[in-house]
């Protein structure tokens, strides 16, 4: 209800004429910890996740005000690498087309260190050049607490006029062997990104218990994400 009540708002308070439904930011997590096998299964589940029948309904469910996609990731204070600038997304070719091209990217080295507050910021950013959107929000995907740069509570202060929503997806350690330690391990990450990081109307944590779990948890949390947008099916009169 929160949510929807949340959208509402924004629906109501969009400037006449405004075209987008939501303009969505995700934000993939290559720190230190963070292999080139886990780096496979955050880019070829997130292509996944957005093929899933159910996630191209909710995005395709109005043609006359799409939904806007960009995709970084992130590590230190200075290392986040946009991998899909903003693109609007009209049909089941353009879905399949960004797929297609975050299957085919390659890693790039990247610093070891967890950034989260940098990450926040530069997903604003983006965010910020949408400003026609009904609603904005940067998804951050993450495996670890942020160990330099501002700290997250600080950008979250500092992104209280902003807008925009932060929703956040935690990984746990692909240690299947050490499932009592993974569960602590998690459940920690997920206090501290509902504390530190997630902001907005209706926003909220996903869990992933590992990397292999990743493309389960992204759909998930698009589906959640999108579904809120129903509001934006009703006509004019309506509203």
């Amino acid at each position: 209800m929160i949510r929807l009540l949340g959208l509402l708002f924004a629906l109501l308070a969009s400037p006449v004429g405004a075209n987008c439904r939501q303009a969505l930011a995700l934000g993939l997590d290559v720190s230190g910890s963070v292999d080139h096998r886990e780096y496979r299964l955050q880019l070829d589940g997130l292509a996944r996740a957005l093929l899933r029948p159910t996630v191209q309904q909710l995005i395709l469910s109005n043609p006359d005000a799409p939904i806007r996609l960009a995709v970084y990731e992130w590590s230190e204070t200075d290392h986040q690498r946009l991998l899909l600038d903003w693109i609007e997304i009209l049909s089941a070719a353009d879905l399949q087309g960004i797929a297609q091209r975050l299957s085919a990217v390659n890693r790039s080295p990247a610093p070891q260190g967890t950034a989260v507050g940098s990450a926040m910021r530069f997903g604003a950013d983006l965010l910020a050049r949408q400003p026609e959107c009904w609603k904005r929000t940067l998804d951050l995907s993450g495996d670890g607490k942020h160990n330099l740069g501002p700290h997250p509570r600080d950008v979250k202060h500092d992104l209280i006029r902003s807008g925009i929503t932060i929703n956040g997806l935690v990984i746990g350690a692909d240690d299947p062997s050490a499932d009592d330690e993974r569960q602590v391990q998690i459940g920690e990450l997920s206090a501290y990104y509902n504390a530190w990081v997630i902001r907005g109307p209706g926003a909220f944590v996903e869990v992933a218990l590992g990397f292999d779990a990743y493309e389960d948890a992204m759909t998930r949390k698009l589906i959640k994400e999108l579904e809120g947008l129903i509001l934006s099916e009703l006509s004019p009169q309506t509203r």
